[in-house]
């Protein structure tokens, strides 16, 4: 054992302390998990990947699984770019709306403040 762990020796050894991680099975419990897989060497559990279907462009895949169906479930290949573009969409929407609002409510100010 490496001296430079201490006297835990390395806490993050699940073999070493009898420990389970999230999604595995302990050997009283009677619940299967049977979507989590843990590889030898590996701390983080996986997951079984999501249905996957090749698309030939990234029009073909919007027209097929939908432009949120890529963007956000990663129906096909195109997720990745789905996801920038809806994100350039979103950052113009937002920026607009910093842009134009305070122009908008200084003028409603301006018009209510005769008022009251």
């Amino acid at each position: 054992m490496n001296d430079s762990y201490g006297k835990m020796g390395n806490a993050h050894d699940l073999s070493t302390t009898g420990g389970f991680m999230a999604g595995t099975k302990n050997e009283s419990d009677d619940s299967a998990v049977s979507d989590v897989v843990i590889r030898k060497g590996e701390r983080i559990p996986r997951r079984s990947p999501p249905q996957f279907e090749e698309a030939s462009s990234l029009l073909n895949a919007i027209k097929r699984d939908g432009f949120f169906g890529t963007a956000m479930n990663d129906k096909n290949q195109y997720g990745p770019i789905a996801m920038m573009i809806l994100l350039l969409i979103v950052a113009t929407i937002t920026g607009l709306m910093i842009k134009i609002l305070p122009p908008v409510l200084d003028w409603f100010g301006n018009l209510f403040s005769g008022i009251f």
